[in-house]
């Protein structure tokens, strides 16, 4: 346990390395980038292990690292390890470690390809200080951190203007949302005197009452920077162009980092929101509208990265909407199997992109079932968990145990219950939707490039999990097996108490299970059965409401003729402003003293040592005289 800080220390010391202004070979650069995160994932092992089979004394351990401004009251920082941050460390590491090896052969011949290393090294060690801190000021350091991150990865390939604009827009969209987390930052340390997140907690409980303001604007403040971050409602905007970046970026970001960071900072900071109800209730109306908006947006997309885009977003209204009603445990489940099968589904999708010369439409896939078998059986490995059809789904159980919580949850169990199993429907159908018209289709070109071996191990090994990591939380009526229960109740409460009898609960599972199918059967009838050649589902009906739906809701629109416009018309007005012209008089003072002083540099050494006596009798003046 005392060897904790290696976890993040490896890919921050590759990042180090890769930094360097040094010529390093592709595979050096591949060997340092790949080998820096497979150490942190072999660090991460041994204090898993001991805490798996030894739990420390009160289930946490705690390493101090420095003392931050110990007369502010500020107190230590650290790292913390318990079973929630020990469930997003295995997901980080392993996950990331992944998309690494998968990188080595994606990425390969790219002119930034060490640089490509370097950025990725420094995310993965951001993310990981940012689940392990034991403060709030070393998490926003993390947090932050993958901020920086995301946009020099999404604008990797910068010399294309789209890429930057792309960059840009993730890094301003998630200013909005980070500007809200540090303002609740400071009214935490502010009201309460401490940043410690455990210490937080308990002092919260005591000095504030359930419902009380001080407690319903830190909340909803936690949660501003929670929506910036995980890209929901109304921030979502940035993540669908965050597809400018490589493939293993969108990986990275959709799965294990950035977009959960929002979930893993509400799930850390739980105590806070367990005493602000408005904020939570806030909390799962935003996850049900996000879910709805984003699948319904999903449906409609041709590009694969792009669909997957507005997948991730559905997905993690799910986790948002758990949160909301209290079911911590859920949502943090959520969080693992979604990490593996949508990291499973990016990886796959970029298989198939480098198959077919960087193709992005699906429209001009199709028959790959035959000629990439492997990277297709992986593929509906994801995809069935995806649209969690049993048995062998990951996402199955998970949203299944989200959506028991849902219905049992007051005072709008039944309302979001049923917005959740409208989005199983939409879920089905986009997922589906991808599967055949990429791989069951008719062929629509040849393949131009083979998947290697780095490309094919990372898919099968995540294709493993996905297909059975959810048996480790199965319902009553499956098994009841509770193992992730057992394990994260030592650091998050299990809020929603058993509703019902197990006859109760499998008049649940049936209907989400018969809405996953029936989104199957309709992706089924309106994509490959009919072959069409649009393969869209609303071909028939109105064009402006799939224009609509494929602009997700014109939230672009929206922001661009509200706030845009009208800042840039603002800046155009202003450009010569009466302010301005302060400015312009001291840059023409300093230039002018400029040109005095330049003229004093004659090189004449006389003329300088009659300055200096000069100077030299100003100063005795004035210490005799004064």
């Amino acid at each position: 346990m005392a060897l904790l800080w290696l976890v993040p220390a490896f890919p921050l010391a590759g990042f180090l390395l890769l930094a360097l202004p040094l010529r390093l070979s592709p595979k050096v650069a591949a060997a340092i980038g790949v080998g820096s995160v497979g150490l942190s994932l072999v660090s991460a092992i041994p204090p898993a292990a001991s805490f798996i089979a030894h739990p420390p004394p009160g289930c946490f351990y705690s390493l101090p690292l420095w003392s931050w401004l110990p007369s502010s009251g500020a107190g230590k920082v650290g790292l913390y390890l318990d079973a929630l941050a020990l469930v997003m460390v295995l997901v980080v590491t392993v996950v990331g470690f992944l998309i690494h090896l998968y990188s080595a052969r994606f990425m390969a011949g790219d002119e930034g390809y060490g640089r490509f290393f370097a950025y990725m090294n420094l995310f993965l060690a951001s993310m990981l200080i940012l689940v392990l801190a034991d403060n709030l000021l070393l998490l926003f350091l993390g947090w932050e951190g993958v901020g920086l991150c995301s946009y020099l990865l999404i604008g990797f390939w910068y010399r294309d203007p789209a890429n930057g604009r792309a960059a840009v827009k993730a890094f301003l969209v998630t200013r909005v949302g980070d500007t809200a987390l540090l303002i609740g930052l400071i009214l935490l340390f502010t009201q309460l005197g401490t940043l410690d997140i455990q210490e937080l907690g308990r002092r919260a409980a005591m000095k504030w009452a359930a419902g009380s303001g001080l407690a319903v604007a830190a909340a909803a403040l936690l949660l501003g920077g929670a929506v910036g971050k995980s890209a929901q409602l109304p921030l979502q905007t940035w993540l669908p162009d965050a597809m400018a970046g490589p493939t293993p970026v969108s990986a990275l970001i959709h799965a294990a980092t950035m977009v959960t960071a929002g979930v893993y900072l509400i799930a850390r900071t739980q105590a806070v929101f367990s005493l602000a109800p408005a904020v939570e209730l806030a909390t799962a109306l935003i996850g049900a509208a996000t879910l709805l908006i984003a699948g319904s947006s999903a449906i409609v997309q041709n590009d694969l990265k792009r669909c997957l885009a507005y997948s991730t977003i559905s997905q993690v209204g799910y986790m948002f909407l758990a949160l909301g009603v209290g079911a911590w445990q859920p949502a943090v489940y959520h969080l693992a199997t979604h990490a593996v099968f949508k990291s499973l589904l990016f990886l796959g999708a970029g298989a198939v992109m480098l198959a077919l010369g960087d193709e992005h439409d699906m429209l001009r896939m199709g028959g790959l079932s035959r000629r990439l078998p492997l990277t297709f059986w992986t593929f509906l490995v994801g995809c069935l968990s995806m649209a969690a059809i049993p048995p062998l789904s990951a996402g199955f159980y998970s949203k299944d145990w989200i959506l028991f919580a849902v219905r049992y949850s007051a005072p709008a169990g039944r309302l979001l219950w049923w917005a959740a199993m409208a989005g199983v429907v939409l879920t089905s159908i986009y997922t589906f939707r991808m599967l055949f018209l990429v791989f069951l289709s008719p062929a629509k070109q040849e393949l131009k490039a083979e998947p290697g071996a780095l490309i094919q191990v990372p898919l099968l090994l995540l294709a493993v999990p996905a297909a059975l990591l959810g048996f480790l939380e199965t319902p009553r009526t499956l098994g009841n097996v509770r193992l992730f229960t057992r394990f994260l109740s030592t650091s998050l409460p299990a809020a929603i108490p058993e509703s019902g009898s197990p006859a109760s609960e499998l008049m649940l599972i049936i209907p989400s299970t018969v809405a996953s199918l029936v989104g199957v059967g309709l992706a089924y009838l309106a994509y490959l059965r009919s072959r069409k050649a649009e393969g869209q589902v609303l071909a028939v009906a109105a064009r402006p409401l799939r224009r609509f739906l494929f602009a997700g809701w014109g939230f672009d629109a929206a922001y661009d003729l509200l706030l845009v416009r009208p800042w840039s018309w603002l800046a155009r007005i202003s450009r010569k402003d009466v302010v301005d012209y302060l400015f312009r008089l001291i840059a023409a003072l300093s230039r002018l003293l400029n040109r005095l002083l330049s003229r004093t540099q004659s090189g004449l050494l006389r003329r300088y040592l009659l300055a200096l006596a000069l100077g030299a009798a100003a100063v005795l003046a004035l210490v005799v005289l004064l």
